[in-house]
């Protein structure tokens, strides 16, 4: 028995056979307290929910996990470029582009907006 093995199907299966148990096994009284919009069981009080909040701080919080993300992919290529010849190399050259091109997309689109700290 390989890892693959567990990769591939015994994963899988064990995943399904978990869920299946579930569905099964576990109680389902749904009352008008637990199908509303908030969950905790208490009724929501006019005028004590919460703030609004602008949608900016999502959209940067976003685009920081996807450039975090890809920043983290430099880390193999920067170990291995001695070894992967000039393929590689133009391989690693052609994602900085792409990269680049999506940041300055995100700058030009205003979702990120570079302001001045000290004019504030």
């Amino acid at each position: 028995m390989t890892n693959l093995f567990f990769l591939i199907l015994f994963v899988p299966v064990l995943a399904g056979l978990l869920l299946a148990l579930n569905v099964l096994l576990a109680p389902h009284r749904p009352d008008e307290s637990k199908v509303s919009a908030y969950e905790c069981g208490f009724p929501a009080i006019v005028g004590q929910t919460r703030s609004t909040f602008q949608i900016h701080f999502m959209v940067v919080a976003l685009l920081f996990l996807i450039f975090d993300l890809e920043i983290l992919l430099l880390f193999p290529i920067a170990v291995t470029l001695y070894q992967v010849s000039s393929f590689g190399f133009s391989i690693a050259l052609l994602f900085f582009i792409v990269l680049t091109i999506g940041f300055v997309l995100e700058i030009g689109s205003g979702a990120i907006k570079l302001t001045n700290l000290e004019s504030k």
